[in-house]
């Protein structure tokens, strides 16, 4: 048995406080149990605990000069674990929101990057479909789709009725919604 483990906690801050390692040791040894089972009951994690017990005993050390301490030694021990504790938790806390709000941008942008590979292959399609229609057909639709000519616009431009207009853009919409439709149906399965 060592002198110091029959100081009081007074006397050893006092110690502590003038850089003394036994104090220091003694202090340790007193309250690492304790301390541990406390911090191991709100972690619930032995390492986590081990390590914020350290942790602690090692700022006390490092701040061991200008330590000031206004209640009893257990009182500013348990006091300093919890906050520790607390700041722990509270980093936790901040690491799983980053981390939900990484993952929800990831999905987010794997979705947006998702939809724009589904518009240019729509595009691709529509375009390689468009190209595929007989040939007055695609002239009268592709005017049509322009915006800038109205059938009637159309129907005197390529010398033909607007009824035979409107019929082949109709005839030409509904070729392009079967052969896309199904694209997309495929596609979104």
């Amino acid at each position: 048995m060592s002198a110091y483990q029959s100081y009081t906690d007074n006397e050893l801050t006092a110690l502590l406080r003038q850089g003394d390692q036994m104090a220091y040791t003694e202090l340790f040894e007193r309250y690492k149990g304790i301390l541990y089972s406390h911090a191991y009951h709100l972690l619930e994690d032995h390492d986590e605990a081990e390590d914020i017990i350290q942790d602690l005993f090692l700022t006390l050390w490092h701040k061991r000069f200008e330590i000031e301490i206004n209640t009893s030694l257990s009182s500013y021990l348990y006091v300093t674990l919890r906050n520790r504790i607390f700041k722990r938790f509270a980093r936790r806390k901040v690491a799983f929101r980053y981390a939900e709000s990484l993952k929800t941008f990831m999905q987010e942008e794997h979705s947006y990057t998702d939809e724009k590979l589904l518009e240019r292959e729509l595009a691709t399609i529509i375009e390689q479909e468009v190209n595929s229609l007989p040939e007055k057909m695609r002239n009268v639709f592709l005017l049509s789709r322009e915006g800038t000519c109205s059938y009637k616009e159309i129907a005197k431009q390529l010398d033909i009725s607007e009824k035979t207009v409107r019929n082949q853009v109709y005839n030409a919409l509904q070729l392009l919604k079967m052969k896309v439709g199904s694209f997309l149906t495929l596609f979104l399965l």
